[in-house]
């Protein structure tokens, strides 16, 4: 399967349409949105048509600058799926999610974070590939250490400790856009605004 992730959109229906042309061209099979999608609340329209208007599957989450309701309210209007907090599998694949972030106005707290991604990966643990899609990255990595404000989330990091994902989609910091470290054998992407495909 031929995923291609990305996140911190912020709104930019002109980014939108040029990962969607791009999601065409390359001939994925999914797009996920890691989160960001919008820039404190505004600017909802049109995010997810031009990915559904190309025949894409698009599983989204939250970041830290929509709300849950915001991003079930996405996920209704395109007939796509929210993964926060859930999971989804297709073929040998399984994917779960949690959206928002550990900072900001609708953060989680770290033990909330690992409960939800725990609630979606105990539905998928049978699946030969595990994917962990998050928006705010794991603690102890580089990538928290390429911003100065933002702190890791060690709700991720358990996660990925206690359940070891095949790969890890998240986002949040901007300066760490398109790195990849990894954690035990899990691959951790920071797939950001330019979005990364991935062949799993």
């Amino acid at each position: 399967m031929k995923i291609l992730a990305a996140g911190d959109i912020h709104g930019d229906i002109r980014l939108v349409r040029k990962l969607a042309d791009q999601a065409e061209k390359e001939n994925v099979d999914m797009v996920v949105l890691c989160g960001d999608l919008t820039q404190f609340e505004k600017s909802t329209d049109n995010l997810i048509g031009p990915f559904k208007a190309k025949g894409k599957k698009v599983l989204l989450i939250p970041g830290n600058h929509e709300t849950l309701a915001t991003a079930d309210f996405l996920a209704e209007l395109y007939d796509v799926t929210n993964l926060h907090g859930y999971s989804v599998k297709m073929n040998d694949i399984g994917l779960f999610g949690c959206g928002s972030a550990n900072i900001g106005l609708f953060q989680l707290k770290e033990e909330e974070i690992f409960r939800l991604l725990k609630k979606g990966y105990d539905k998928i643990k049978d699946q030969k590939v595990k994917i962990m899609v998050t928006h705010v990255h794991p603690s102890d990595t580089l990538m928290e250490k390429l911003s100065n404000f933002v702190p890791g989330s060690k709700g991720v990091k358990k996660a990925i400790d206690s359940f070891k994902p095949d790969i890890l989609f998240c986002s949040h910091i901007h300066e760490a856009e398109g790195i990849e470290e990894k954690i035990g054998k899990t691959r951790v992407i920071n797939v950001g605004r330019k979005g990364k495909i991935i062949d799993v």
